[in-house]
């Protein structure tokens, strides 16, 4: 009887035996695996998953390209941001060129003439063939000042000598719009990160206020929040811009705007940091920091915020198209930054004439790049906030 015991229990345990070799690497290489994960810090979990969202990631070269082109636009910009071309008022975008007359000559432009048209008192422009205007590259054109510091002469492109290009048409003044919308970049950019930088102190402190100590604090905060979210945006944005003094210089009305977008920003953040520090303010290891002396102000720093720090870089994240817009708007009504600083909104407040739109459609193209910069924010920061949770 026990020897048909032992072999029933023989048959049965074949058939769980691996006739493969033991490889002992692989259970080590899994485990290694396994430990590289486990062991990872928060910011490595989320660029391994943001690595997997190519469209947020994409997006964000997009941005990493666009803000790296604010530090060298004197070179990027053909021109000089007030050259003028008065023989080209309103020219419209020139086509760059390859082969003329099936002979290969590289990149150039067909020369232009104009006559006025006495019907409409338009500008009509034909190509002139017979002026063939090669693009030069990493020459010297128009002269800068270098961000204020040097001048130079130095552009990755210019215009044939004697010729011109306007890839992207002129002005009323003749000024070319590429360059421009290039320089306006610099401008716009900067200030969404500026306001966003003022907007994310205040969020952070008084919500952070507010969740920690509760309370008539937070009753206070709360209600603070609520008025300010009851005004209407634009006609508060509006009326703060208005207040801002007319002979104030460029560089203060360029602060003043940054301000007041900031001041109007920073409720939505407070909320979410408030609602965040109600519930780990009970956790036992901010009970632990309390009962061994430390500050409430170490407590927030280094024990609650770092909890939802990942949350708070995606919430700002897709809050700085809301700044850009902003100020756009506010120049767009000529209520923001004023001439001679050039921004996206300063362009398109020379397109408000519907009549000069219909004509001259091409003054209509910085709100392409602003365009692009909001549909890359938001997926890019859509991607950081899949990103924040790593363990979902």
């Amino acid at each position: 009887m026990s020897t048909t015991n032992d072999n029933r229990s023989t048959m049965s345990a074949e058939r769980f035996v691996s006739q493969a070799p033991f490889d002992p690497y692989s259970i080590e290489a899994l485990t290694t695996e396994q430990e590289r994960y486990y062991l990872a810090s928060q910011w490595q979990l989320m660029w391994w998953k943001l690595k997997r969202h190519r469209l947020a990631v994409f997006c964000g070269l997009i941005l990493l390209l666009l803000y790296s082109s604010t530090l060298i636009t004197e070179i990027l910009a053909p021109y000089n941001l007030q050259t003028r071309h008065t023989n080209y008022i309103y020219a419209p975008p020139q086509a760059v060129h390859w082969i003329h007359q099936g002979e290969l000559i590289g990149p150039f432009v067909y020369g232009l003439r104009y006559q006025l048209n006495m019907t409409n008192l338009k500008r009509e422009y034909f190509l002139d063939t017979d002026q063939i205007w090669k693009l030069r590259f990493f020459c010297r054109g128009d002269g800068y000042r270098f961000w204020g510091l040097f001048e130079s002469r130095f552009h990755l492109m210019c215009p044939a000598e004697g010729g011109a290009v306007f890839l992207l048409g002129t002005d009323r003044l003749g000024r070319d719009l590429l360059s421009r919308i290039l320089y306006g970049a610099r401008i716009s950019l900067t200030i969404g990160l500026l306001g966003i930088a003022i907007s994310f102190a205040l969020g952070i402190v008084i919500g952070g206020l507010a969740g920690y100590y509760g309370g008539w604090i937070d009753n206070v905060i709360q209600r603070l929040i609520e008025i300010l979210r009851s005004f209407p945006e634009l006609p508060l944005w509006m009326a703060l811009s208005a207040v801002l003094p007319v002979n104030w210089s460029p560089v203060l009305v360029f602060f003043g705007i940054t301000v007041i977008l900031a001041l109007l920003d920073w409720t939505g953040l407070a909320r979410a940091v408030r609602s965040k520090l109600l519930s780990l303010r009970e956790e036992d290891y901010c009970t632990a920091a309390q009962l061994m002396g430390a500050s409430p102000r170490r407590i927030i720093g280094r024990h609650l915020l770092p909890g939802f720090l990942s949350h708070l870089i995606a919430s700002a994240t897709l809050s700085i198209p809301s700044m850009i817009l902003g100020e756009t708007a506010l120049s767009f009504l000529g209520l923001g930054l004023r001439p001679p600083i050039t921004s996206w909104g300063v362009l398109l407040n020379e397109a408000q004439n519907i009549n000069v739109v219909a004509l001259y459609p091409w003054l209509m193209l910085p709100v392409v790049p602003v365009i692009i910069v909001i549909l890359a924010f938001n997926f890019f920061g859509d991607g950081l906030r899949d990103a924040a949770d790593p363990y979902k």
